[in-house]
């Protein structure tokens, strides 16, 4: 069961796109397409406005937090072609670095696992994907992936930097580097999974399911199992978990989650990766576990902006 326990009045004033609690869960960052990205401190129950922060020219889609090794470090991007990162010294915010490099809104923003460094994914709808490096020296350094994907690139999510199976089996000799990947949907009705090599970008694997635009993907935490899981979600309505055994290089295999009456806009994995939210145009957000026998059950749902809960057996997503 899911209850709300809060409701923050952010006075945005416009539609809000993205809601991201930082790694305590005590600062929230909205945005919205009021332009505005917008940082709450939440305490015992309450919210303080902590930043306003104006730069974007445009609605402001997605934002997402940097590890806190980094410090208070969050990205946002929007319609306006930018990537904005900022970064809190002494209180106050301020632009830590622009990016400029796309030919058309910038749809998602995903930090790499903190093993790697302060890395951003950055998918546009020029249908290319950025990868954007913090150098030692404080410098950045960009790498687009050119036609990523056909009409626009929606999504992007990294993979974890935990090695698959060493909680099963621990390396034994040299001890090994995780590889740098992440997976990307879009407006092409394709997941992609992208790798570096010798610090180029490359495709390695190209995933087909959906039948319409792939709106989100989600790679799932992980603690070290020998597989490796994906959720995405997409325009026609379904939810597919991709598993592979070997995520160093095998196959991917998709397992229909529901099929949803409406647009799915959303997928996002719980820290432990056991539990799947999923939140699209029926207004619902709804809770996923797998049960032992390894079908996906519907463990909870919470109509948006009303606060209101239920178990699985009262009331189920449409079908």
């Amino acid at each position: 069961m899911v209850s709300v326990v809060n409701t923050v009045d952010t006075s945005h004033e416009d539609m809000i796109h993205d809601a991201q609690m930082d790694y305590y869960g005590t600062r929230l960052a909205t945005c919205s397409s009021d332009r505005s990205v917008k940082i709450f401190d939440i305490k015992n129950g309450s919210q303080i406005l902590a930043a306003d922060l104006r730069g974007h020219e445009g609605p402001v889609w997605q934002v997402a937090w940097a590890h806190p090794m980094f410090g208070n470090v969050l990205a946002s991007c929007s319609y306006d072609r930018k990537v904005i990162i900022w970064k809190e010294e002494g209180g106050t915010w301020d632009r830590l670095y622009e990016y400029d490099g796309h030919d058309s809104s910038v749809n998602s923003v995903s930090w790499a696992s903190h093993e790697f460094g302060l890395l951003l994914a950055c998918g546009s709808s020029d249908g290319s994907i950025s990868v954007l490096s913090c150098l030692g020296d404080g410098t950045w350094e960009p790498h687009k992936i050119s036609n990523a994907h056909t009409i626009g690139c929606n999504a992007v999510s990294w993979a974890p930097a935990v090695i698959p199976g060493t909680l099963m089996d621990a390396p034994s000799g040299p001890k090994s580097t995780p590889v740098k990947r992440f997976v990307s949907g879009g407006c092409d009705n394709l997941i992609k999974i992208w790798r570096e090599e010798d610090g180029q970008w490359a495709e390695e694997k190209k995933m087909e399911a959906h039948s319409d635009w792939v709106r989100d993907v989600a790679w799932a935490p992980s603690i070290g199992l020998p597989s490796g899981t994906i959720a995405s979600c997409s325009q026609d309505g379904r939810v597919f978990i991709w598993t592979c055994d070997d995520p160093a290089g095998g196959s991917w295999t998709p397992k229909l989650l529901h099929k949803f009456g409406d647009v799915v806009w959303h997928v996002s994995w719980s820290i432990t990766g056991n539990i799947l939210a999923v939140s699209g145009g029926d207004n619902k957000v709804s809770l996923w576990k797998e049960s032992t026998d390894g079908q996906w059950k519907c463990v909870s749902d919470v109509n948006k902006g009303q606060g209101i809960s239920s178990g699985p057996d009262e009331t189920r997503p449409e079908q």
